[in-house]
């Protein structure tokens, strides 16, 4: 598979392009520059290559700017392949000049250059003025209307091995993708990206002493303690009264959007604070979704010893008391700066992972039902009339879903439900999954039996 790179100054429309070459919103576009921050991965829609948006070269010596400017620069230099990005509009820049012999210097892919924004040939300029990047002829492009990408894949095809076949269409479904996907959130600083370091085993994303570094919800494919995986690092959600920038929220809907993409979500939250409702806010959503939670104690390393038996027994009461949706929470705690804590961590998720991928035997499932029944009879209905519970099955996983037929009323009430999901919990080692029971009219051919 080739890697390809977009690179360019700020605002030239690398994000618009990279979100329609993979056929996603995955990156943060905004008219704002310095939007992007990290390096953004995807793949190409119709083409098995993968896709890396940037963010913009900018001339900075310290602080976020000069940070990027380093992880684009790393991006640029791995890449088979180069979309550099100039805005048609503008023109030539001296910014665009001295990246342009910045890339010219750091490798020898070939490079592409793309004049964006040149949908309207009255606000574009000159274009003979862009050859003065030395990348010969340039191709005009609108990433927002999707105009003259053919040229950017006739470029590509000529670069793709011959194993990478012109024509190979990405499968993307389900069922081919055996990659667990993991989606890292919780609140700002709380060290999601220096988790995500530590995963990865290099430092792919920024890390800083200051809150809301992360936007873009950015995707990274890798092999952790024996599993391919894909691990999403997402930007730190804050209550709504404190977010007044627009470009938060959207980065807040994507670090949301991560959950219903995400088969397991790790909720990273310091242990050295007091566990704060806007973390339980997100562990119900995550819960609702019906995802495998891991609620991860970082920074475990610089709690007192004589304090950790007491912080960890009342996170347990925290959670358990505010969520029935699930039996025993998994709170595990690590030290993402040093690692500890962190392969125990997954080799907990993988064993909660292949078992919410059985399906458990008919037979056992209604041994389990029935003898929960016979312990604790179903209530009367609101019309005093007896409720049995005759048949049960598993109809679906992830999350585990349980159909129970009924007879005679059907308004079982909430409680005998949180009854039944404790008790086939218990007895099948689900404590930690989100299991849904829903109940069915029965219809049994045997219930006359």
């Amino acid at each position: 598979m080739i890697k390809v790179t977009i690179a360019g100054r700020p605002n030239t429309g690398k994000s618009t392009l990279f979100n329609a070459l993979t056929g996603t919103r995955d990156a943060i576009v905004h008219d704002r520059p310095g939007v992007t921050r990290d390096t953004n991965n995807g793949t190409f829609r119709d083409r098995p290559w993968s896709l890396r948006d940037t963010a913009g070269l900018e001339n900075a010596k310290n602080g976020i700017a000069a940070d990027s400017t380093n992880m684009a620069i790393s991006a640029i230099t791995d890449a088979d392949a180069i979309l550099f990005v100039v805005d048609g509009r503008t023109g030539v820049t001296a910014s665009d000049i001295e990246w342009g012999r910045m890339v010219r210097r750091k490798t020898r892919a070939p490079v592409l250059l793309l004049v964006n924004k040149a949908e309207s040939e009255k606000r574009l300029v000159d274009i003979n003025e862009f050859y003065k990047l030395g990348f010969g002829a340039p191709v005009l492009i609108s990433a927002e209307h999707k105009n003259g990408f053919d040229a950017i894949y006739e470029f590509l095809d000529k670069i793709a091995p011959a194993n990478d076949a012109t024509n190979t269409q990405i499968n993307t479904s389900n069922e081919s993708d055996t990659r667990i996907k993991i989606a890292v959130l919780g609140q700002p600083n709380v060290g999601k990206s220096t988790f995500v370091n530590r995963v990865l085993g290099v430092n792919r994303q920024i890390v800083m002493d200051a809150p809301g570094i992360t936007r873009d919800t950015v995707k990274f494919t890798t092999k952790f303690y024996g599993r391919d995986i894909m691990i999403m690092d997402t930007a730190g959600l804050r209550r709504k009264a404190g977010v007044t920038d627009d470009v938060e929220t959207l980065a807040a809907l994507k670090s949301l959007d991560a959950i219903d993409k995400a088969d397991v979500v790790i909720l990273i939250v310091d242990a050295t604070r007091d566990i704060e409702n806007q973390a339980l806010s997100i562990a119900a959503r995550v819960y609702d979704a019906g995802r495998i939670l891991c609620v991860a104690l970082n920074k475990w390393d610089l709690v007192p010893p004589e304090l950790r038996d007491d912080k960890l027994l009342k996170l347990k009461h925290q959670f358990t008391n505010s969520f029935h949706q699930i039996i025993k929470p998994m709170i595990l705690a690590i030290s993402a700066e040093t690692g500890t804590g962190v392969q125990n961590m997954f080799r907990r998720i993988y064993e909660q992972w292949d078992i919410s991928s059985s399906t458990v035997p008919t037979s056992l499932l209604n041994r389990i039902v029935e003898k929960l029944v016979i312990e604790r009879q179903p209530p009367m209905s609101r019309l005093k009339r007896p409720m049995k519970i005759k048949f049960a099955r598993q109809t679906g996983r992830h999350p585990m879903r349980i159909s129970i037929n009924v007879g005679g009323a059907s308004d079982i009430p909430e409680s005998y439900t949180r009854y039944l999901r404790r008790g086939i919990a218990t007895a099948l080692h689900w404590e930690h999954l989100p299991i849904t029971i829903d109940y069915k009219k029965s219809e049994n051919p045997f219930d006359d039996k």
